[in-house]
């Protein structure tokens, strides 16, 4: 687990510290659980059991290996096709087990990312022509797994797959040496974390005019840190209401907030040590970035 504190002498006079700080739990899936079958009875439980773990997660990033894209150039479908479709089949066995009346998850991981793992073997490859080359060679592949994946969800049309992907590389990996200081897309798992479920859940319960338990869920999920930030109130499905210093910069699509205006948002808020707003800004703003850099796309919609 990792968090986000406010240290005590940056709070200002006379204002309380927050009683909550920004948390990332972090679940690890063994990518060979997905490319292998497990050879018994007690594997399968096993594997089964570690992802009605990551259930209650916010955001998923399922990888795909730059190593093995290197070793299938130009057959880089022999690789994907097999990938997904691994993934497809774990899916579909692990859901009748974690959903043995049928009855959907109200809580699930609505945004799941594909990220290319190892990216710095491909340094021709950004992350545009990443997102092509899934479409591409696994774009059928892709639809089925969304719809494995959704099938879990109660308000199915409250999920992402394939609408947002990302390049990451632990570091540039040498002869005899490796320079950690060339990180690609890896610092932006916080921000990641933290701010794509917060803008899409925040517009997918706007649009839920309904209401109801999955709107309420999205909403509670995003409250933690909204309800640090006190503005003018903004009526949400039932009696729900979001306190949003950053209600433009998180409820709009990301194309209609310029960098320009988020760093001054950002200025503004470190300057009166206004914490959180500015912690989130920051994210904000490195998702922005990381955009114009083509290490991110973040789906629009």
């Amino acid at each position: 687990m990792f968090s986000v504190k406010q240290r005590p002498n940056s709070v200002s006079k006379g204002k309380k510290p927050a009683a909550e700080e920004l948390r990332l739990v972090w679940h690890d899936y063994p990518g060979e659980w997905f490319e292998e079958e497990p050879s018994t009875e007690e594997e399968l439980d096993r594997r089964a059991e570690t992802f009605r773990g990551l259930v209650a997660s916010d955001v998923a990033v399922l990888l795909v290996d730059g190593q093995r894209l290197v070793d299938n150039a130009g057959e880089e479908e022999r690789y994907l096709k097999a990938l997904l479709t691994n993934y497809i089949a774990h899916v579909s066995r692990v859901r009748n087990e974690l959903l043995p009346d049928g009855q959907r998850l109200v809580r699930f991981p609505r945004v799941w990312i594909f990220g290319l793992s190892k990216a710095d073997l491909l340094p021709s490859l950004d992350v545009t022509a990443f997102r092509d080359l899934l479409v591409e060679k696994v774009g059928q592949e892709m639809t089925l797994l969304r719809e494995e994946l959704a099938a879990f969800a109660e308000e199915s049309e409250a999920f992402s797959l394939g609408e947002d992907f990302v390049l990451l590389s632990s570091g540039k990996f040498e002869p005899n040496k490796i320079d950690f200081g060339q990180q690609i897309g890896v610092p932006l798992m916080l921000p990641i974390a933290a701010m794509l479920p917060l803008s899409r859940q925040l517009r997918w319960a706007k649009a839920l005019h309904r209401g109801g338990k999955v709107a309420i869920e999205l909403m509670k999920n995003a409250g933690t840190a909204i309800s640090f930030l006190s503005a003018f109130a903004v009526k949400l499905p039932g009696k729900l209401k979001l306190l949003p210093a950053l209600a433009p910069f998180i409820v709009d699509p990301l194309i209609e907030q310029g960098t320009e205006k988020l760093q001054d948002a950002y200025d503004k808020a470190a300057d009166r040590l206004d914490f959180l707003t500015a912690v989130l800004l920051g994210f904000r703003l490195d998702l922005n970035r990381a955009v114009e850099n083509d290490v991110l796309i973040e789906s629009p919609k």
